[in-house]
C-alpha cells in the first residue's frame, strides 16, 4: 500500500477573532490540513464560539491562558483523532500562559507551541531561555524513548542571517540575539531537523513581517515560525516536503507547512 502523505499548518493568527474577520476559514478550507495548528489566539475558554470549535470534519484541542486575558493561547484542528492530547509540559509558569498542545498519534508525537518573546524585558528573555530548555528537556524523553516527534509553531526566533532581512541591524534585538539563536543551534545539534531548511538550504522566505513600515510590502520579514521533527522522520524518508505559504494573508504571520508520509 502507497504511503499517505499528511498536510501539516502551523500559522500564528495574531487574535482568532481578528483572523476570523479576515477570511481565516476561507484559508483554513483552501489549505485543507489535515493538522492546522495554530498560535496566539489570544482568547479565553469561555470566548470560543461554536464556529471556532466546531469544523466540519475536524475535531479541534486548545488551551489558553489563564494568568491574563487576550494573551497567548494555541489550538489545534485534526482530521485524525489523537490517542491523547496533553496541556502543557507539568510547569506552571509555562503552563499557565497556555502556550502547549500536545497530540500524540500512532506515527508520532504533535507538539503546537507558542514560544515566548523575549522583547519586553530582561526577565521576558531569560522567561524565554528557560522555556526553550525546559521544553526540549521534556521532548527529549521522547526522542530518546524512541518516538518521533514534530514540533510546530511560532518559535519567536530568527535562526541565521539568511531569516531574516535584516540581521546586522538586529543583532541587538530579541528574536535575533546570539544567546537566543544558540537556543536553535542546541535543538539542531540534539538531532532535531528544520523541515524548511533541511529541504531548501539557500532560500529566503520569511514568515512574519512588522506592521509598521509596510514591511510585508516590501519583503522586510524574519522566519520565526517552524516545523522542528526528530531525524529519525527524516532519514526514513517520511518527511516528503515542506513549505511557507506568503500567499495568504490575515495576520502578521504567514501559514508554514509540512508534508509527511504515514
Amino acid at each position: 500500500m502507497p504511503d499517505k502523505n499528511l498536510k501539516l499548518i502551523s500559522w500564528n493568527v495574531n487574535g482568532l477573532r481578528a483572523a476570523i474577520s479576515k477570511n481565516f476559514f476561507r484559508s483554513f478550507r483552501e489549505t485543507d490540513a489535515d493538522i492546522f495548528a495554530i498560535q496566539e489566539t489570544k482568547i479565553q475558554e469561555n470566548q470560543l464560539t461554536d464556529e471556532m470549535k466546531s469544523v466540519q470534519g475536524y475535531e479541534s484541542y486548545w488551551s489558553h491562558s489563564i494568568v491574563k486575558k487576550g494573551y497567548s493561547g494555541v489550538g489545534v484542528y485534526t482530521k485524525i483523532k489523537p490517542r491523547q492530547v496533553r496541556h502543557g509540559i507539568g510547569i506552571p509558569k509555562y503552563d499557565d500562559e497556555g502556550r502547549i498542545l500536545e497530540l500524540e498519534f500512532d506515527e508520532f508525537i504533535f507538539f503546537n507551541i507558542y514560544f515566548p518573546n523575549g522583547q519586553m524585558s530582561e526577565e521576558r528573555l531569560q522567561y524565554k531561555l528557560d522555556f526553550y530548555r525546559d521544553f526540549f528537556i521534556y521532548a527529549d524523553r521522547y526522542r530518546n524513548s524512541g518516538r518521533s516527534l514534530v514540533i510546530a509553531g511560532d518559535y519567536n526566533t530568527a535562526h541565521n542571517e539568511i531569516d531574516l532581512k535584516n540581521p546586522k541591524a538586529n543583532e541587538k534585538n530579541s528574536g535575533f540575539l546570539r544567546i537566543e539563536r544558540d537556543c536553535l543551534d542546541r535543538i539542531s545539534d540534539k538531532g532535531y531537523a528544520d523541515t524548511f531548511r533541511y529541504f531548501y538550504p539557500e532560500t529566503v522566505k520569511y514568515s512574519w513581517w512588522s506592521y509598521r513600515s509596510k514591511a510585508r510590502e516590501r519583503n522586510s520579514g524574519w522566519r520565526i515560525d517552524y516545523f522542528f521533527v526528530t531525524k529519525d522522520m527524516i532519514e526514513s524518508g517520511r518527511v516528503k516536503d515542506a513549505f511557507i505559504d506568503n500567499e495568504i494573508h490575515g495576520s502578521d504571520h504567514c501559514p508554514a507547512g509540512l508534508l509527511t508520509a504515514v
